[in-house]
């Protein structure tokens, strides 16, 4: 793996859990753990703005210390939600058996809760060769128990009686045909707009 050092003097990184898998936040500072079956090296990236072309940490997480299984993890005392973090995970590349690692590329993490895109992101920078830190969206430390539900509940039906949608939110409203404006085909205010239709659907 490239090595990253850490550049910024912090409190040393402990060996953190498994669970739960994503960044959680606490007193003391962030858990972080992320499943791969097939990595050989990780590298959790700390930066202190989106934009940022290098972290201003790195955590090479060891896999004698730091991983459980396939779960890899580590704790660092003295972050706080907002924090922004990526990854660098090296592995094998093998595309017919769907194993591309690049441990070049910044990885966000697929068990986050937030994101962060910098203003000169570029999404195909990710298939190119090469570094795309500065380019590349991140992930945010969330704190799920500070959000506001504002009187919102769970609907507490039996699963013998729910049944779920799921759709591409994209796709669903991106014709013509679906009914939907001009102006919010394929957006989430187009999904909303066909909340009667689905309603309809039972």
């Amino acid at each position: 793996m490239t090595a990253l050092r850490m550049v910024a003097a912090a409190p040393r990184a402990g060996e953190g859990t498994s669970a739960p898998l994503g960044a959680t936040p606490s007193q003391e500072g962030v858990n972080f753990s992320i499943f791969s079956r097939h990595a050989t090296g990780m590298e959790l990236l700390l930066f202190d703005g989106a934009d940022d072309a290098r972290p201003a940490r790195a955590i090479l997480i060891d896999p004698a210390a730091n991983r459980t299984y396939h779960y890899w993890h580590v704790f660092v005392p003295g972050l706080h939600p907002g924090q922004i973090y990526g990854y660098r995970v090296e592995g094998p590349s093998d595309p017919a058996r769907g194993l591309r690692f690049d441990a070049e590329k910044v990885l966000l993490d697929p068990y986050g809760r937030g994101v962060v895109v910098p203003d000169g992101y570029r999404r195909a920078a990710a298939a190119e060769k090469g570094d795309n830190t500065a380019t590349a969206m991140k992930s945010l430390v969330v704190d799920p128990n500070a959000y506001d539900w504002e009187g919102d509940a769970p609907l507490r039906r039996p699963s013998a009686r729910t049944i779920v949608y799921e759709t591409h939110v994209r796709g669903f409203t991106r014709h013509p045909s679906s009914g939907v404006g001009e102006k919010t085909r394929g957006t989430y205010a187009g999904l909303i707009e066909k909340i009667p239709y689905l309603r309809n659907l039972g």
